[in-house]
């Protein structure tokens, strides 16, 4: 099978993408508007760029409905600010129950019954229940499009790292402890931690 991606209704080019990009890491991020309504949403078009200086990025989608800007962009264009809460299995659930669309003014936090901390260098809460939350100002963000189909690419500049004392040893993160999860194409997920395996670098 060979495609073109410019022939394709866009539903069948993002069909294609989520399923053999997999699996993916989950940005959990959450925000706040002017008026501090907080927003809480998880989008797994999310990886590291580089760490002098700690980069990140997420790419949220325009709305399939008509176009227009999801709450977390909105926010962050607004305030400049944002936490990326690392997903774990033990709140994936209330994590997926977040990814409804509600309106502006409803907490998510309220909704999935996650509990807000105060974080130390920007104005949008943290995720409790995460293990590892990535404190962020805005770097940069590239729109490309303005229609269903279309997204941005949210750049992050991390402010401050906090990880579950736990997790922590020798500058480095147990990732079996940390139990991540992963997003596959559709409605399933996957624990990257239950079947791993090593592969040494040669010299």
């Amino acid at each position: 099978m060979e495609l073109r991606p410019d022939a394709l209704e866009w539903k069948d080019a993002y069909k294609l993408m989520v399923g053999s990009i997999l699996p993916r890491p989950i940005a959990f991020v959450s925000s706040v508007d002017e008026n501090e309504n907080v927003n809480l949403a998880p989008f797994s078009f999310f990886t590291a760029i580089c760490a002098d200086p700690m980069l990140i990025c997420f790419s949220p989608m325009r709305k399939g409905t008509d176009g227009s800007k999801k709450d977390t962009l909105f926010n962050i264009e607004q305030t400049k600010e944002f936490v990326i809460n690392i997903v774990s299995e033990d709140f994936v659930q209330q994590m997926n129950d977040t990814a409804v669309e509600f309106d502006c003014e409803i907490d998510e936090f309220e909704q999935a019954s996650l509990t807000k901390g105060n974080s130390e260098t920007v104005r949008p809460p943290y995720v409790k229940e995460s293990k590892v939350q990535l404190e962020c100002t805005l770097h940069q963000v590239l729109h490309f499009g303005d229609k269903p189909g279309a997204g941005s690419l949210v750049i992050g500049k991390v402010e401050f790292v906090r990880i579950a004392d736990d997790l922590y040893y020798e500058g480095k993160i147990d990732s079996d402890l940390l139990q991540p999860v992963g997003r596959l194409a559709g409605q399933l997920y996957t624990k990257p931690m239950s079947d791993t395996f090593e592969l040494v670098r040669k010299r």
